[in-house]
């Protein structure tokens, strides 16, 4: 049995009868970058996430990296971050000239220890950066507490949360601003790169209008130095569509994660990531821990069962970050989660017999 980690061919078979009219009308308009459908799409993605602003970009590095310059982040910021995530996240920081300050997991989630934030917080500190990896979020709340606290503003990285729920409240409207990845393999993806911007401050929001189209006020006027950084209406038409089929996506993709939690009941050597409490998390990835990992991985990929990791080597362990001055040993849960972390197959259109398939091939290697 062959059973892909994300099978986008499963997927687009649902919708080719909406993709094939809508990529037609962009054809036919031949207005390819901009236009009625980027706007459509940004007025649609706001009013999902529940808040007033949306700026389409080109990726998801982008909108980070123009959501924290506009927040005025720059040389000699520092910005508080999880050193679990993939290595975007510090390129955003980096880019704007500021330094990645880490933090190590919680145990039981894998995501941010907020609850070690408070301690990375320096004079330098500029800024908050959560990552809701795997679709889930950390404690908000808390992390709500402490940026009030010490005046920071909250970025959040939802480039794997599309639709995910904190307390009811979708990801990318609880911080100041928040970006978001739209690459293929998202839960919300388009054909190609594709990221966003999301606000309710419009101060922050007209910045990275600024920022995506070249610092422009008009065709010819350039108040500032940005960026080509547009989404365009191809992608913007494929993500229009995929938008009204995401809350169902999503919870078929709880449906399977549960599946998986059946399967693994009573197996101790297989252990699910926790969810932090009230999250209602949307499942971009299912990640368990076991102690063989690399020795499973190599076993199921040779059953065709195509499973991943994310991530093998947390931020501070990267040789591109080696200058932040960390060194191995300072986040061990990090760094055991980089050993143990498994992703296995998950997508809405995976059945139940493949998920039963799956968890018995790794229950027998665990």
């Amino acid at each position: 049995m062959s059973i892909p980690l994300v099978d986008l061919k499963a997927q687009f078979k649902t919708i080719q009868n909406e993709i094939y009219p809508a990529l037609q009308g962009v054809l036919e308009t031949s207005m390819f970058i901009g236009g009625e459908q980027v706007s459509s799409f940004e007025e649609e993605f706001a009013d999902y996430c529940g808040v007033t602003y949306t700026i389409g970009c080109g990726n998801g590095t982008d909108a980070l990296e123009m959501a924290m310059r506009a927040l005025g982040i720059g040389p000699g910021d520092e910005v508080v971050m999880p050193t679990m995530t993939f290595a975007a996240t510090a390129e955003a920081v980096v880019l704007c000239g500021a330094k990645p300050v880490l933090v190590d997991s919680d145990p039981a989630t894998g995501l941010m220890d907020v609850s070690k934030v408070e301690g990375a917080i320096t004079p330098n500190t500029r800024a908050l950066l959560p990552v809701h990896l795997y679709g889930s979020m950390p404690d908000m709340a808390l992390l709500q507490k402490i940026a009030l606290e010490h005046h920071l503003p909250i970025v959040e990285d939802a480039a794997q949360a599309h639709g995910a729920r904190y307390n009811g409240v979708r990801a990318g409207s609880i911080g100041n601003i928040a970006g978001f990845s739209f690459y293929p393999g998202k839960n919300l993806g388009a054909y190609g790169d594709a990221g966003a911007v999301t606000t309710n401050d419009e101060r922050l929001a007209d910045a990275v209008r600024l920022q995506h189209d070249h610092g422009r006020l008009d065709k010819y006027i350039h108040t500032h130095v940005g960026r080509n950084s547009r989404m365009d209406a191809l992608q913007a038409a494929v993500l229009r569509v995929k938008l009204r089929h995401l809350d169902e996506w999503n919870r078929a993709r709880r449906e399977r994660a549960l599946w998986y939690d059946r399967e693994f009941s009573g197996c101790p050597s297989v252990r699910q990531m926790g969810v932090t409490p009230h999250v209602e998390p949307v499942y971009h990835l299912y990640v368990v821990r076991i102690a063989n990992r690399d020795a499973a991985l190599k076993s199921l990929r040779e059953q065709g069962i195509s499973a991943g990791i994310h991530y093998p080597l947390p931020i501070h362990l990267q040789p591109a970050y080696g200058s932040l001055g960390y060194a191995k040993g300072d986040f061990p849960v990090a760094e055991a989660l980089g050993q143990e972390a498994l992703s296995l197959p998950m997508y809405p259109e995976l059945t139940e017999e493949q998920v039963i398939a799956v968890a018995q091939a790794v229950r027998s290697l665990a």
